[in-house]
């Protein structure tokens, strides 16, 4: 019996990400795992008091969006993940991937970590919040630093 059979693996198509599927893809082929992914747009936040910016267009989420989903989708057949295990949320990044794996009962969320120290690490790693609130087990695949 496979110790893991439902992976998810959260990408966030930094340059990184392929080396992150690959890790990924060999780990659900090891365990016989089914392999999903989650990717989380997070809202773009417009207020008037920066004026100096240039206003974002009005679908600028959407596009977002849309570029996004064609990615996880190429992702998805260079992977050979089903359509059903491609996830596209909207919201918090953490907060959407622990409710995605909560959700489709995931037994192993991977997450990408650049071993970030000290105060970068307490300002708010993704993968160190979803490691301090899954409910599933976690694996940080150290990346190179950019």
């Amino acid at each position: 019996m496979a110790l893991y059979s439902k992976l998810l693996l959260a990408i966030d198509f930094a340059s990184q990400t392929e080396t992150l599927c690959q890790h990924a893809a060999s780990m659900a082929q090891v365990h016989g795992a089914t392999l999903s992914l989650v990717h989380v747009v997070e809202p773009v936040v417009t207020d008037s008091a920066f004026d100096t910016l240039p206003p974002l267009p009005v679908d600028f989420d959407d596009l977002l969006v849309r570029q996004a989903r064609k990615r996880l989708e190429e992702l998805g057949q260079r992977y050979g993940i089903a359509e059903q295990n491609l996830f596209l949320e909207i919201g918090v990044t953490k907060r959407e991937i622990l409710r995605v794996a909560e959700q489709q009962g995931i037994e192993l969320i991977l997450v990408g970590s650049h071993g970030r120290h000290g105060v970068e690490l307490l300002l708010g790693s993704t993968a160190n919040a979803v490691l301090h609130h899954a409910k599933c087990d976690v694996l940080a695949i150290r990346l190179e630093s950019e």
